[in-house]
């Protein structure tokens, strides 16, 4: 049995990071998630927590070695459940691998949360435990250790590629912002000219009299 834990802080609110979640994949940065489906969603009418199901497949190359043991195929599937709640301002996620279960058992555990120190930024945790099945008997070590080394490397890419997609949705909303404001500008200018005109035109339509 393998353990990995590990934190971040996003430079984003809370709402945002949240948001920003459901638009992660597809991801340049993470090119091993090839698809995510929505198998189930709904929201308790008492509490507004978003409840979401969730099937995400992947693709990942792998020593001869490992995919023998494994089943011999690269492509995977992952079901994810998740809850967010907006009173808490808690999103927790949990996947749990649903290929290979018999010989190998990945649950995960991802948490978003308002950093306490600082509301405009986000506190994530990651927590994963990986088993290898009797079934793998002298193998069950090198497999995890493997298995391991691979979460780590794609938790440390998935929250690279999370952080550019954050970012691309800041400066998508920086310039909606923009639009707004310019709009907003056009709209008082627009205004300010045909008050003028309509003052013009009342004041000739006096003199005419």
């Amino acid at each position: 049995m393998k353990f990995f834990e590990t934190t971040h802080k996003f430079e984003h609110n809370w709402a945002q990071v949240t948001a920003g979640n459901w638009m992660k994949y597809p991801n340049e940065q993470c090119p091993h998630v090839i698809a995510v489906d929505v198998l189930e969603r709904s929201v308790d009418p008492e509490t507004g927590v978003l409840r979401t199901e969730r099937l995400l497949t992947c693709n990942q190359n792998a020593p001869a070695l490992v995919l023998k043991f494994l089943g011999g195929s690269t492509l995977s599937y992952v079901r994810e459940t998740s809850e967010l709640d907006p009173k808490t301002k808690r999103l927790t996620m949990k996947t749990q691998n649903l290929s290979m279960c018999n010989v190998l058992t990945i649950n995960e555990t991802v948490t978003y949360t308002v950093n306490p120190q600082d509301e405009s930024t986000t506190m994530f945790r990651q927590e994963a435990e990986i088993v290898a099945g009797s079934s793998l008997s002298r193998f069950s070590s090198y497999i995890e250790d493997f298995c391991l080394t691979r979460f780590r490397d794609n938790a440390a890419v998935g929250r690279k590629g999370f952080e550019t997609v954050l970012e691309k949705l800041k400066v998508a909303r920086q310039e909606a912002h923009q639009q707004l404001e310019k709009a907003h500008s056009q709209i008082e200018k627009a205004t300010s000219q045909i008050e003028k005109a309509a003052a013009s035109a009342t004041a000739t339509a006096a003199a005419a009299l």
